[in-house]
C-alpha cells in the first residue's frame, strides 16, 4: 500500500539541538535497558567509533589532509529507529513529539549524553555547553521547569528524571536512570584517563556526529501500525491498541486531566489481560481482540466504517474532531468491551435466542455486524428490551445467513450495518419502532436484497454447496436445521450435539460409479443420468452430518450397505428420513433439499417489509 512519511537518518546533534520536547506516553512499558543488556555494548560501540575517528585524524595529520576529509572516511554507527507523532502545541510554544516507538533507545541516548557531560564539566571543557544543548531547551522559550528537558518521561518516572539530568547527581538511588548515568560517566572517565587531551573531544564528536538514528515523523495521513509491521523486528511489536492507549492518555496529560492512573486502572487495565491480546480471525485478517474492539467502537461512535488496519490514524482523526475527555472515551470503550465479550460468547447473553444469534453470526465470521451488536448492548435497558434486542439480532442473522445460502455477494456489509445502526439510533425510544427501522434498512438495501423463501428453496434444490461454501458454514447450516428439528419434534426425545465437531458426509458418495449402478439401458441415457448425479452430488440435499461413530468404511459403498449406517445416526433429525428411503436418487436429493429449505425458512424467518 502507499504510505507517506518523513523517515530520515540524522546524527544526534541534528536531532537534539532543536528546541523540542520528546514526550513518552504515560503507560508505555518501564525503562528496561541494563548494563549487561545494552549499556555496555552501547558504550563499547562509542569507544570503538571514537578510536576509528582518532586514528583517521592522526593519519590525516601525517598525510597533511584536512580533518573534514578524514571524518568522512569513518563509518557512522546506527542506533536504530524511533517513531514520533507530532502533537498539537500552542502557537509560539515548544514543538511537541510523542515517542510512539523507540523510547528505550532515545532515553538511553539522553543518559549517555548526560554521563559524557559530567566529565566535560569536570575537565572544564568548552564542549560542555554544546552537549547540554542536546539535553535542555533554550531557557528563553521555556515556560515551566519540565519544558527545560528535551525528553520528558512517562508520569511514573518524572520525579527521578530531573535528578538523572541535573548537575548534582545524588550518591544514592537505584533507579535505572541513575545507574545508567553513573555508568556512562565512569566509562567516559576511563576512556579519557591519562590519554591525549583531544581524546575527550574525539569522543564527543563521535557521539554527536557519528551516532545516528532513523527518525520517522508520522504525518496526518500516516498509519503508525503499518509502519511498525514494516520496521519492527521485535518479538512483541506494538498493536494498534497499544498505540491508541498511548494516544488517549497522552492527550489526557496534555489537557491536564486528573487521576489518569485511576482512570487507567478502572477502564483500560482489563484490556491488558491476555484474553484481549489473543488474535482472532484468519490469515491476513488476524487481529488481537483489542484491535477488533477498537474498530467496532470507532465504527459505532463515528457512524463510519473503520478499518482494523488503519486504526491509529482513524482514532486520532476522530479524537481531533471530537471534544471529548479521555475519561469519557475510556468509560465508553469499557462498556463496549463488556458488550464485545457477550457478543463473542465469552460471557452469557440474557436469553437463549440472543445467545444463539450471537454464536451463529460470530461463527460465520461476519465481523462487520459486530459494531451494531455491541452498540445495541450499550443502550440503556429502558431504551430496548432483551426481547427486542434478540429480534434485531435474529433479523441480522437471517439477512446474513439467507444471503450466504443463496450465494449472494458479501461486499459492502460494513456500510449496510452502519446504515442499520444509524436508523436504529434515529428511531424513537420505542422497541417496535426501533425494530421497524432495522427491518426497513435490511429490506431496502440496493442490490443487496434479503432473499425470500422461494429463493431459498431454489438454492437448496439447485445450488452447489459443497465446494462453494466452507465446511464450517455448511456444518452451521445443517446443524442449525437439525437443532430446530430437535426442539420442535414432540415425538422424540431431543438430543444435543456439538455440531461444530460433526463430520460432513455425502449420502451419495462422490466416488459413486463403482457401487451405484446407473439404471438407464442405453448409453445416452446413462450419460445423462451420470451428468445429473454429478451435478446433484454437492447440493445440500445430498449432504448431511454424522457423528464419529459413523462407519466410514461404507462411505463409498452402495446404498444397500450404506443405508444401515444412517439408521444408526437417526438421533440426528436430519438423518431420520434418509434411512427410510429404499433408494437414493437425484429425485430424492431434490426432495430432501426442499424439505431442508422449508426448515431453514423457519430457522431464519424473513419478516415482511
Amino acid at each position: 500500500m502507499g504510505l507517506t512519511m518523513d523517515a530520515n537518518t540524522y546524527s544526534l546533534k541534528q536531532i537534539l539541538t532543536q528546541d523540542r520536547r520528546y514526550i513518552i506516553p504515560t503507560f508505555q512499558r518501564d525503562y528496561e535497558w541494563t548494563l549487561e543488556g545494552q549499556w555496555k555494548l552501547l558504550f563499547d560501540d562509542l569507544a570503538e567509533t571514537a578510536d576509528r575517528l582518532f586514528q583517521a585524524r592522526q593519519q590525516a595529520a601525517i598525510n597533511g589532509e584536512p580533518l573534514a576529509k578524514a571524518d568522512k572516511k569513518v563509518p557512522p554507527h546506527f542506533l536504530g529507529a524511533i517513531v514520533c507523532d507530532q502533537l498539537a502545541a500552542a502557537v509560539g510554544g515548544l514543538d511537541l513529539r510523542a515517542v510512539i516507538d523507540g523510547q528505550q533507545r532515545l532515553t538511553t541516548v539522553q543518559l549517555i549524553l548526560r554521563g559524557v557531560l559530567d566529565v566535560l564539566i569536570e575537565h572544564a571543557s568548552p564542549r560542555a555547553r554544546q552537549v547540554r544543548r542536546l539535553l535542555e531547551n533554550h531557557p528563553d522559550i521555556v515556560d515551566s521547569p519540565e519544558e527545560q528537558h528535551k525528553l520528558w518521561p512517562r508520569r511514573k518516572d518524572r520525579e527521578v528524571w530531573p535528578l538523572a539530568m541535573g548537575d548534582m547527581l545524588p550518591d544514592e538511588g537505584t533507579h535505572l536512570y541513575l545507574q545508567a548515568r553513573r555508568y556512562f560517566s565512569e566509562r567516559t572517565r576511563e576512556a579519557v584517563h591519562n590519554a591525549e587531551p583531544e581524546r575527550l573531544d574525539v569522543l564527543v564528536d563521535a557521539l554527536l556526529d557519528l551516532f545516528k538514528l532513523v527518525v520517522i515523523d508520522l504525518e496526518d495521513n500516516d498509519d503508525a501500525q503499518v509502519i511498525f509491521e514494516v520496521l519492527n523486528g521485535r518479538q512483541t511489536p506494538l498493536s494498534a491498541a497499544d498505540l491508541v492507549k498511548n494516544l488517549l492518555f497522552l492527550r489526557g496529560e496534555l489537557c491536564d486531566e486528573k487521576e489518569l492512573e485511576k482512570v487507567y486502572d478502572t477502564y483500560w487495565a482489563p484490556f491488558d489481560e491476555q484474553w484481549w491480546k489473543t488474535e482472532v480471525g484468519r490469515g491476513h485478517a488476524q487481529r488481537g481482540r483489542r484491535d477488533v474492539l477498537l474498530s467496532g467502537w470507532l465504527t459505532a461512535v463515528s457512524r463510519s466504517e473503520a478499518s482494523v488496519s488503519h486504526l491509529y490514524s482513524q482514532v486520532r482523526g476522530y479524537l481531533d474532531g471530537a471534544d471529548r475527555k479521555t475519561v469519557d472515551v475510556l468509560a465508553e470503550l469499557h462498556d463496549f468491551g463488556r458488550a464485545y465479550r457477550v457478543v463473542v460468547g465469552a460471557e452469557p447473553a440474557e436469553s437463549a435466542a440472543l445467545r444463539r444469534s450471537y454464536q451463529r453470526i460470530d461463527a460465520l465470521g461476519i465481523t462487520t455486524a459486530t459494531p451494531l451488536l455491541m452498540w445495541l448492548r450499550t443502550l440503556p435497558s429502558d431504551y430496548i428490551s432483551v426481547v427486542s434486542h434478540a429480534s434485531v439480532a435474529r433479523a441480522v442473522e437471517s439477512w446474513v445467513v439467507r444471503r450466504l445460502l443463496v450465494g449472494a455477494n458479501t461486499r459492502g456489509y460494513g456500510k449496510v450495518f452502519v446504515d442499520v445502526l444509524k436508523a436504529a439510533d434515529q428511531a424513537p425510544a420505542d422497541d417496535a419502532l426501533l425494530i421497524d427501522a432495522v427491518l426497513r434498512v435490511l429490506h431496502g438495501v440496493d442490490g443487496m436484497l434479503w432473499p425470500d423463501d422461494d429463493e431459498l428453496v431454489k438454492a437448496f434444490v439447485t445450488r452447489k454447496f459443497y465446494g462453494n461454501l466452507t465446511q464450517e458454514r455448511i456444518r452451521l447450516a445443517l446443524g442449525s436445521i437439525d437443532q430446530h428439528l430437535q426442539e420442535s419434534n414432540p415425538k422424540t426425545e431431543p438430543a444435543t450435539f456439538q455440531y461444530e465437531k460433526l463430520q460432513i458426509e455425502h449420502v451419495m458418495p462422490r466416488q459413486w460409479r463403482q457401487h451405484w449402478p446407473l439404471e438407464s439401458a442405453d448409453d445416452a441415457g446413462r450419460l445423462f443420468e451420470a451428468q445429473r448425479r454429478d451435478e446433484a452430488l454437492n447440493r445440500i440435499g445430498n449432504l448431511t452430518l454424522v457423528t464419529p461413530t459413523f462407519n466410514g468404511a461404507v462411505s463409498n459403498a452402495g446404498w444397500a450397505e450404506k443405508r444401515p449406517a444412517f439408521a444408526e445416526q437417526s438421533k440426528l433429525q436430519i438423518n431420520g428420513l434418509i434411512a427410510m428411503q429404499n433408494a437414493w436418487t437425484v429425485e430424492t436429493i431434490e426432495a430432501r433439499g426442499r424439505a431442508l429449505a422449508k426448515v431453514a425458512c423457519e430457522v431464519w424467518p424473513r419478516p415482511l417489509p
